[in-house]
């Protein structure tokens, strides 16, 4: 790569978790050598605006990157509306961007990976994304790859192109047909038993996602996106204060990496990995969801 991508990190109110994301990504290879853009969210109300001068105090220290930029908005845009503008900011004026938001601390490895994946596949059109997150899913012990291709992308600590990103219909414009097109809703389904509801509350007005939108325009391209075997990232951002992360989150604890590898191999063909998909769908299936339900209720 000519140049390292740069690094866009989301934040709202929550200073723990965004030090231990900070102070993670510092420890990557390629952190200095790396742009970090900063996006800190308005106050929703009164009872939010400690928490957000504390993080807005907090990201004016942050050092040990190429360049560090600090966009603070003036008006609470929301998670959905922040990353949409924030991304579509970034990508005017670089070919590629790496997103984090403030809850997800990574391997040192991390940008390593983001960067490798980006530059091996940006002329690749079926890749739509590259996902730092990935489920333990207990890959064959004789899989020879670092990665494998799914149908669907996850968001916690992504990459993309501009050219992949400009592709994207927010406004989800032909989704009258699609609701009355079961194929297709069975098929989209194949990427998770939440998608359809995800999307469906998303259109009536129940949800504010940009990632549910991003999901189905990939879904309507046949993209798929780059997940590592071994996870870059931990999400930590499972709690009482979380603003949009909730539920237990033992359905989601990876097998992480812990080997600091620097280069990568990919599978010889840009196709969905049959074991992977199969087990990526197990967990996120109904039962899946459902025993994720109870063990948040109990506590677990």
């Amino acid at each position: 790569m000519e140049d390292f991508a740069p690094i866009v990190l989301f934040t709202y109110k929550r200073l723990d978790t965004l030090k231990q994301t900070v102070e993670a990504l510092k420890k990557n290879n390629l952190a200095s050598q790396s742009d970090l853009y900063i996006f800190s969210d308005a106050a929703r109300g009164d009872q939010d605006a400690e928490g957000v001068d504390k993080v807005r105090n907090y990201i004016k220290s942050i050092d040990g990157f190429k360049t560090v930029t600090i966009y603070e908005s003036l008006l609470n845009k929301g998670l959905a509306s922040s990353i949409i503008e924030g991304v579509t900011e970034i990508l005017k004026i670089h070919e590629t961007v790496i997103v984090l938001e403030d809850d997800l601390v990574s391997t040192n490895n991390f940008l390593d990976f983001m960067n490798q994946s980006l530059d091996d596949f940006k002329n690749e059109d079926k890749v739509f994304s590259i996902s730092g997150f990935s489920f333990n899913l207990q890959i064959d012990d004789e899989y020879i790859y670092d990665t494998y291709f799914l149908n669907r992308g996850w968001s916690w600590g992504w990459a993309t192109w501009r050219d992949r990103w400009e592709k994207i219909d927010w406004e989800i414009q032909d989704y009258s047909e699609f609701v009355k097109d079961s194929n297709a809703q069975k098929t989209f389904s194949e990427g998770g038993s939440d998608l359809n509801g995800m999307l469906k509350k998303q259109m009536n007005g129940k949800l504010d996602s940009w990632a549910i939108r991003w999901f189905y325009n990939q879904f309507k391209c046949k993209g798929l996106t780059v997940y590592p075997v071994e996870s870059k990232i931990l999400n930590e951002g499972f709690g009482v204060n979380a603003t949009h992360t909730k539920g237990s989150p033992r359905r989601y604890m990876p097998f992480l990496d812990t080997n600091n590898k620097r280069t990568f191999v990919h599978p010889l063909v840009v196709e969905i990995t049959g074991e992977a998909q199969q087990k990526f769908q197990i967990k996120m299936g109904y039962f899946s969801r459902l025993k994720s339900k109870i063990e948040t209720f109990i506590g677990l």
